[in-house]
């Protein structure tokens, strides 16, 4: 694989740890639909409908990079430092939360801890760690899509990834079969991660197209889930705020080609600060859930989303970054955020 560092990857996992914290800062608007004016909540909406590319970003890089390399496939290679350098820090991770998921204002409560260990399992300690639930799955299925690329012509990726984009589209409009297992559905983002790196030109034809597209589907979405919302009379996303669907599919697409586009165009002193961010973005996704507690706990969030959304985000953003710059300086700390 090449080791030429790229840089406009380094912006997609920038941009795609914002929008992961801009999610979880609008957590407490999306249940408050006629407890809040109108416009705020179709604001935190909104705030929701354009930010579902984040984690379907990180997959895409991962299928990107993964599928790229061309070195031998190693077992315990694969084991030890792919899949392990995931798996360890998760589990730490899960116990933490678990953990803190016990406390509120009013108090600890160690049988929502245990609770939660004994879902662990099979669901997620804490809200954000849900990621890792259907992310790490996914070391399974790439070797074998490393095969597909390294033995087979394109024309095998691209059925596979059309076929897919095929059943994303089937499952957004509830039309279920075998396809909608969830394993399928975000298993598809790796060969599309890979096709858009290595396969697809970045012409400003396929950078309009990509941007009409993307942007049409946030749109969309977001107008979706308002209306279901209306009519249900309570906060409905059916599936469109999925990050399983074409929709999203079509969006985290387009922040891939735009950041592959125009990365490379920022300044020297923005390129600094964007690989700083992307050094510790895995860590920065861990943790900012810590900063925001206060929020939640407390009622922090009050206040037109426009401006609390954005503060939470810089504040809790900020923290965790910090704390994760921290961790990295020892030896004995830096394993826990790889």
């Amino acid at each position: 694989m090449d080791k030429k560092h790229i840089f406009f990857f380094d912006g997609m996992r920038c941009v795609a740890a914002l929008a992961v914290i801009v999610i979880h800062a609008l957590g407490p608007y999306r249940h408050e639909l006629g407890q809040i004016p109108m416009g705020e909540w179709i604001t935190a909406i909104t705030f929701n409908g354009f930010s579902r590319w984040a984690v379907p970003v990180f997959i895409l890089i991962t299928g990107a990079l993964m599928l790229s390399d061309k070195r031998p496939f190693d077992m315990k290679y694969y084991l030890s430092r792919r899949l392990g350098k995931v798996l360890i820090p998760f589990v730490v991770w899960s116990l933490f939360y678990a953990y803190l998921s016990g406390w509120t204002i009013e108090g600890f409560s160690g049988d929502t801890v245990k609770e939660a260990l004994a879902q662990s399992y099979h669901h997620q300690t804490y809200y954000h760690l849900g990621f890792f639930y259907y992310f790490i799955p996914l070391y399974v299925a790439i070797p074998f899509l490393q095969l597909l690329v390294r033995k087979f012509d394109d024309s095998a990726l691209y059925a596979l990834t059309g076929v897919w984009l095929l059943t994303t589209l089937l499952f957004l409009l509830r039309i279920d079969g075998p396809w909608s297992e969830q394993f399928w559905l975000y298993m598809g983002l790796l060969p599309l991660g890979y096709i858009l790196y290595q396969k697809l030109p970045v012409t400003q034809g396929v950078v309009i197209t990509a941007v009409i597209l993307g942007v049409g589907a946030m749109i969309l979405s977001s107008y979706m889930v308002v209306q279901g919302s209306v009519e249900e009379g309570r906060y409905y996303v059916g599936r469109w705020f999925s990050y399983k669907t074409l929709n999203t599919a079509l969006a985290a697409s387009m922040i891939f080609i735009v950041c592959k586009a125009y990365a490379e165009n920022l300044a020297p002193s923005a390129k600094r600060v964007v690989r700083f961010i992307s050094k510790y973005s895995l860590g920065v996704y861990l943790l900012h859930p810590l900063f925001l507690w206060p929020m939640n706990e407390l009622g922090l969030h009050v206040g037109h989303p426009a401006y609390m959304v954005p503060f939470w985000v810089i504040v809790s953003g900020s923290l965790a970054l910090a704390t994760s710059w921290l961790l990295s300086l020892s030896s004995k700390t830096r394993w826990l955020l790889p």
